[in-house]
């Protein structure tokens, strides 16, 4: 399990992550904790959640990840072992993050978001602290291949007069460092402009430097490589994917229609991201060509993604023990050149699907 590092920070983070966003909802506690216990036996040392979780969110149930993750930490005592990051929501008009109000990215629910997670989760400080999404009104995952209008004030070019100023959000955020609450500072499915005006404040001495983004990136979706790959290279941030299997599209088990039982797509209507037009076929096409490899497609597709040079850490997420075994040990598949020339055909024709 090898070691990179996180942007330009000191912590070497692995080149898996273990998600969590199913515990709590798909998964029990112990379910979680047995989840933690392999990736950690298997030198995984770099955990991703939100104070969202878990998925799809909802009042009753958002916070339970963090306190599962908790759980587990308390009974290890291994707090020191555990490269830990969380996110705080950005504009939402759900009421309950905030005590029955909306939520924006302001100082006061930047402040309740982390002594929320902080609590839940039985630490006095995380390692990675990210906006789980802009407050800007920017169409979801921030890497579009078709953009409409972005809303702007009727009389003037710019930002629609509510929204919060990216550098105020950035203070906020260096208060969070000062006191020792957070370590680093990291974005969530961001655009160039965003991350750009980001490194901007923060070079004129406005908050903390970007150390990471977590985006989509996957066989069906890499448009991070249109303009993120060299803004990220270039300026030191780290990309920490998310949804390598395509939320599962890319296991095979959704291949020709089939919805099995206790499947994410059977359970929840989330998964339009992956059920675009033309997105069904693309997918069985990649399944099909992990195949022709030898390879079951969830391996093929996660081997893939911690591939690329640009990303720094593949968050794989499981809802049983086989499926996280599976992911674990994408390390040991070596990505072959006629492969890249495989995928690389395919996405010459199909282009990204489902961005």
């Amino acid at each position: 399990m090898h070691k990179r590092r996180l942007g330009r920070t000191d912590l070497l983070v692995t080149q898996i992550c273990l998600g969590s966003m199913t515990w709590g909802q798909q998964n029990t506690e112990a379910e979680g904790h047995a989840q933690m216990d392999l990736a950690f036996s298997r030198g995984v040392n770099f955990i991703d959640t939100a104070e969202l979780y878990p998925i799809p969110p909802k009042a009753e149930t958002q916070g339970r990840t963090e306190k599962i993750i908790g759980s587990w930490m308390k009974a290890k005592g291994n707090r020191d072992k555990v490269i830990l990051a969380s996110k705080v929501v950005g504009r939402t008009a759900n009421s309950w993050f905030r005590g029955d109000r909306p939520s924006q990215l302001v100082r006061a629910d930047i402040l309740d978001a982390i002594d929320k997670s902080l609590a839940k989760l039985g630490t006095d400080y995380l390692d990675l602290y990210q906006i789980h999404w802009p407050e800007r009104d920017i169409p979801w995952g921030a890497n579009p291949t078709r953009v409409g209008a972005v809303a702007r004030r009727p009389d003037a070019i710019g930002a629609p007069a509510d929204e919060t100023p990216i550098k105020e959000t950035l203070a906020v955020f260096e208060e969070l460092v000062k006191a020792g609450k957070i370590r680093h500072f990291g974005l969530s499915n961001e655009s160039s402009w965003g991350v750009m005006r980001f490194l901007a404040e923060a070079d004129k001495g406005v908050g903390p430097r970007v150390a990471s983004i977590q985006n989509a990136y996957n066989l069906v979706n890499r448009t991070f490589e249109v303009n993120l790959a060299e803004v990220c290279e270039r300026e030191g941030v780290s990309l920490l994917a998310y949804s390598p299997l395509a939320q599962g599209y890319l296991t095979g088990k959704y291949d020709h229609g089939a919805r099995p039982q206790g499947s994410r797509s059977q359970l929840f209507n989330r998964g339009q991201r992956y059920e675009t037009p033309n997105a069904a076929e693309v997918q069985l096409e990649y399944n099909e060509l992990a195949r022709s490899f030898g390879l079951e497609p969830a391996l093929f597709a996660n081997t893939y993604v911690s591939s690329r040079p640009f990303v720094t850490s593949n968050i794989v997420g499981a809802t049983t023990i086989s499926q996280l075994e599976m992911a674990l040990s994408s390390v040991d598949v070596v990505w072959t050149e006629e492969m890249q020339k495989a995928v690389d055909s395919i996405h010459q024709r199909v282009g990204n699907p489902c961005p």
